[in-house]
């Protein structure tokens, strides 16, 4: 896909500050109260750039929010205005060093743990127990996605639910992988270590069971418990892959307040592509503000934002 560069953007020497390594030369610090505000043309040639390597579309109610979150990388590339950094970053080296950090910046994550909780009480009640009564688990083990992961706390969330489930039903096991698109979510997700406060919703018998209170250095933050860890796996995924290389399939996918960042083709590009790792007869969860309305996918809706595949895709 071709990328329209900024306009009035000149290629500048900051491509020669940053090493190959990623390091950088404090030789020609920037002067960050000069800096520059993020042009209507250099945001469109950033919106354009992050269509093109993540599907999301950015408003122009988001320009404030990218250029805040933009000056730090700026700081911290010893660059002096957002035309040096698009620039680098349309570059071809820029492009390979900076990609990540700047889809890291970009994306926004937010999450809570039991996040509307009634997704988690309809699988508890009602999608376990159907999949269990039509023999839909092999081995009895449940694969679950939670696809656009953040930092973990949903698929931590589902490990305390199918835990607890897997308590009254004898035999059952289950295996969560979360993905999501920036590094920096996983690295956090992978540690699995978060402040007091973040754990809050989480019913405090379930907390007592799941999650080991920090002392000395560590006190105020919470690990969630090694055993419980040890099902859930992490792993970079970008939903423009035009494959994505998971192993499935899965009997649940959790996919949640993520399409709203997306044009309608690429919605339903990335929902063909999920439908394709579920099984026949397993479930979709999606956000509150999401729905499969106008999709010609094989889904019935049977509870709110939840759909189960009916069949395979045409």
């Amino acid at each position: 896909m071709i990328i329209r560069s900024a306009a009035g953007v000149k290629r500048s020497s900051a491509a020669q500050r940053v090493t190959t390594g990623g390091g950088i030369d404090e030789s020609d610090p920037a002067p960050w109260h000069d800096l520059q505000e993020l042009t209507h043309g250099e945001f469109a040639a950033l919106t354009d750039f992050v269509r093109a390597h993540t599907g999301i579309a950015l408003s122009q109610a988001k320009r404030s929010m990218i250029q805040a979150r933009l000056q730090k990388r700026l700081r911290a590339l010893s660059m002096q205005s957002f035309s040096e950094y698009c620039a680098y970053l349309f570059s071809p080296e820029g492009t390979k060093q900076e990609l990540g950090a700047f889809i890291n910046v970009v994306t926004t994550n937010k999450t809570d743990f039991f996040r509307e909780p009634h997704h988690f009480e309809y699988l508890v009640r009602v999608a376990l127990p159907w999949l269990e009564t039509h023999g839909m688990l092999h081995h009895r083990l449940l694969r679950v996605w939670s696809a656009a992961c953040s930092s973990g706390q949903e698929p931590y969330t589902l490990g305390m639910v199918l835990s607890e489930y897997g308590e009254q039903s004898r035999g059952f096991t289950w295996s969560v992988l979360g993905t999501d698109i920036s590094t920096k979510v996983l690295e956090s997700a992978i540690r699995a270590i978060y402040r007091e406060e973040d754990v809050a919703p989480i019913p405090l018998a379930t907390r007592k069971k799941f999650l080991l209170r920090g002392k000395r250095k560590l006190q105020g933050l919470v690990r969630i418990e090694p055993k419980l860890c040890a099902h859930v796996t992490f792993r970079r995924l970008n939903f423009m892959d035009k494959v994505y290389s998971v192993r499935g399939p899965f009997e649940i996918i959790f996919f949640r307040n993520a399409i709203i960042y997306f044009d309608k083709a690429t919605q339903y590009a990335i929902l063909s592509r999920l439908t394709e790792h579920l099984v026949t007869g397993g479930f979709l969860f999606l956000g509150h503000s999401e729905s499969l309305n106008g999709m010609t996918l094989p889904y019935v809706s049977v509870a709110t934002t939840v759909y189960q595949k009916t069949g395979t895709m045409s």
